[in-house]
């Protein structure tokens, strides 16, 4: 049945003009179709395409879905998750807004308006909670043969950064934590970057509590044990937060001939040792004489391991009196 309208409205898209500005004539309307606020999707989408990361992650988990019943296939369901959290998009709700946005279908190949849209929040949420242990393992080996590669040769030496990251639920999750430290539930994901270039080279989720020593150094000598089938000739330090440096650490990364620099937590031991009371004292006063703002030195404590102090201001136009037990435990090197 033919539509008709109503009397003295007009169903045409408005033209509005505006003054010349500088000879050139400037007009709004409202018939641009469909739109997207999201065009840096393509530069992301063109740059993934480059390194293959969806690919290679895919690729290490198993499909036992039917081919001939695929809509989407793995990799672009990795893709369009990465693409959206990327793109600021962290819930996987949001994709069932996106899988119709012009710029998300562009850069997984598919035309706006033309044929099935991208996987939806339940299919997300499915692949999300596929992986197994070993699954995960193996995306995370892959994640530092991509980092590995990034280099044309193997480096003489590089120095890596091991963190735990508070990253909050809003919910009671599986495996969500209370965390005292933080003061949220959350998941505690441990982050690793090459401090010399800032490149990321692995990452781990875990629950919401602090690593132990035991499972910090598992996860240790699983990176450096990758690291060394690419660079086997590559000196490897490890560099940490307190909370890093347990026995069990420190162990292995001696045994295995890795330096390491961890943060030593204040502690009454710690202030009561003469070596470090007198390294720190003189550390304060040699900051304060010289008029730096974070000033290192090193002394040899009753271990093997030397520890280190750091005498610093908080802040620009601080009171400089006050100084802190900052910094480490390193190795013998």
């Amino acid at each position: 049945m033919p539509q008709t309208t109503p009397a003295g409205c007009d169903d045409s898209a408005p033209v509005f003009s505006f003054p010349a500005v500088r000879g050139k004539k400037v007009t709004a309307a409202f018939d641009g179709g469909r739109l997207t606020s999201d065009g840096g999707v393509l530069v992301l989408a063109q740059a993934e395409r480059m390194m293959g990361i969806c690919h290679r992650l895919a690729a290490c988990l198993a499909d036992p879905r039917d081919p001939s019943r695929v809509v989407h296939r793995l990799e672009d369901i990795f893709l369009a998750r990465v693409l959206a959290i990327a793109c600021g998009y962290e819930d996987a709700d949001d994709l069932d807004a996106l899988r119709d946005d012009p710029g998300f279908r562009l850069a997984l190949g598919k035309l706006p308006g033309a044929g099935a849209g991208l996987a939806s929040q339940p299919t997300m949420s499915r692949w999300e909670n596929a992986p197994t242990t070993r699954e995960l393992g193996k995306m995370l080996a892959a994640m530092i043969d991509i980092y590995c590669a990034s280099y044309p040769a193997a480096p003489e030496a590089v120095t890596l950064d091991i963190d735990d990251t508070c990253d909050v639920v809003h919910g009671y999750q599986q495996l969500s934590f209370w965390n005292g430290h933080h003061g949220e539930r959350c998941f505690l994901p441990i982050h690793v970057y090459d401090t010399a270039t800032g490149r990321p080279v692995a990452m781990l989720l875990r629950t919401g509590k602090t690593p132990s020593g035991k499972e910090a150094a598992g996860h240790i000598r699983r990176l450096v044990r990758h690291i060394r089938r690419h660079w086997p000739d590559t000196h490897i330090t490890i560099r940490g937060d307190g909370h890093y440096g347990r026995p069990e650490v420190m162990a292995f990364c001696e045994a295995a001939d890795v330096d390491y620099v961890f943060g030593l937590p204040t502690n009454a031991a710690l202030r009561a040792d003469p070596v470090i009371v007198t390294a720190a004292d003189a550390c304060a006063v040699r900051r304060a004489e010289e008029g730096r703002v974070v000033l290192r030195s090193y002394a040899e404590t009753a271990t093997v391991r030397r520890a280190g102090t750091a005498s610093a201001v908080s802040s620009p136009g601080s009171k400089p009196a006050r100084w802190a037990w900052t910094s480490a435990m390193s190795s013998r090197r």
